[in-house]
């Protein structure tokens, strides 16, 4: 007993970082591109490692055919503000069982950076 009390005294404390969603440590989100925030917030567990697409979740690219940067960051912030979108409709069927998470409690800044770095893909 003795030795564990003097082990927890003397040990020392270890200083954590920002972590992502599986509990790795990483650099600060201010310092992340785009896609290391999306890698680090996970979206490509629905999206996929390239962001094209998977069984639960829509690809990624070409999204500048239907948003503009200040809309898809609203979006991000808030993606249940777009239930009455007929194009969400046809994501609600084909992905079932998915609902895209709320990111409003993001820095909009990093938002930003994510909304930038998705407008920028094409296919």
């Amino acid at each position: 007993v003795i030795l564990f009390i003097l082990g927890k005294v003397t040990q020392k404390d270890e200083e954590f970082g920002d972590v992502d969603f599986y509990g790795n440590a990483n650099e600060s989100p201010a310092q992340m591109s785009g896609m290391e925030l999306i890698e680090n917030i996970g979206c490509v567990r629905c999206h996929g490692a390239d962001l094209k697409e998977t069984d639960i979740g829509p690809g990624l690219y070409n999204a500048k055919e239907h948003w503009s940067r200040k809309e898809l960051i609203n979006y991000l912030r808030n993606p249940s503000a777009y239930d009455g979108d007929e194009r969400f409709d046809v994501y609600r069927d084909k992905y079932s069982g998915s609902i895209m998470p709320s990111y409003g409690n993001r820095d909009v800044k990093e938002l930003g950076r994510i909304a930038d770095y998705i407008l920028s893909l094409e296919d």
